[in-house]
């Protein structure tokens, strides 16, 4: 059994919860941040703990500094301190036409793509460094290899976390912590629970696999990432899309 505490940011529901739930399955002790559904994080918390896992819920925002030197403090002192984070928090994701983007709807994507893991990787950097060990997990999009349209400030965020994950890979490397990204496919959740059967059907046909990804296809990859199987990984991204994108 993998022994050790595992952040997962936004996990209350959607692709978060489903990761949350895996790692929990898997041996880790789960801290379930959210920012604003209390109930969704305590589902997901009893789910991991009647299940026979360990997990804790952390009410903290992962874009402001001072929150996020609270939470990973508080998880220290509730679980232990962090072994692993996850960033997969995300806000709003509207499509909106470039001659109507302004810089602000860039710096909303900014704010939870780049400004939230740079705040909880220097809140647990001097631990990880004294134990030279650490991972860190980014769930990124393949809309930055499919370019989609009107959605520019939100693929631009998303690339920028690959070039945070190959910086920090390399600048980190040397003091035992992997930086690894995880890129899925459009894979419904709750957010899309108005989306139109015909867009679903569009997006299926374009999938060599012939059909969706499950939140449980990406909780199997971060699992992956965050066991003892991927210490000689860092640097990478994971496209899982179903053959959609292939690098």
């Amino acid at each position: 059994m993998i022994v050790g505490v595992i952040l997962v940011t936004g996990a209350s529901r959607g692709l978060g919860a489903a990761i949350a739930k895996g790692l929990g399955a898997a041996g880790w002790t789960v801290a379930v941040n959210f920012a604003h559904d209390d109930r969704g994080a305590g589902s997901v918390v009893d789910a991991i703990t009647s299940a026979g896992g360990k997990a804790a819920a952390f009410k903290f925002d992962v874009t402001d500094k001072a929150s996020v030197r609270h939470g990973i403090a508080e998880i220290d002192r509730q679980i232990g301190p962090v072994d692993v984070i996850v960033n997969n928090a995300t806000g709003p994701q509207p499509l909106i036409p470039i001659e109507e983007q302004t810089w602000d709807d860039h710096l909303d994507q900014l704010r939870f793509f780049v400004k939230a893991p740079l705040l909880l990787l220097q809140a647990v950097l001097p631990d990880w460094r004294a134990r030279h060990a650490g991972r860190v997990i980014h769930i990124g999009s393949e809309v930055v290899d499919m370019g989609n349209p009107q959605f520019g400030h939100y693929v631009a965020a998303k690339a920028a976390m690959v070039g945070l994950t190959r910086s920090w890979a390399r600048e980190l490397g040397p003091e035992g912590i992997t930086v690894n990204l995880v890129a899925p496919g459009f894979i419904p959740v709750e957010r899309h629970a108005e989306t139109l059967v015909e867009e679903l059907e569009d997006y299926r046909r374009l999938v060599p696999l012939g059909h969706q990804g499950v939140p449980e296809d990406i909780a199997g990859i971060v699992t992956f990432l965050a066991s003892p199987a991927a210490d000689f990984i860092t640097g990478q991204t994971f496209a899982v899309n179903g053959g959609r994108t292939l690098a």
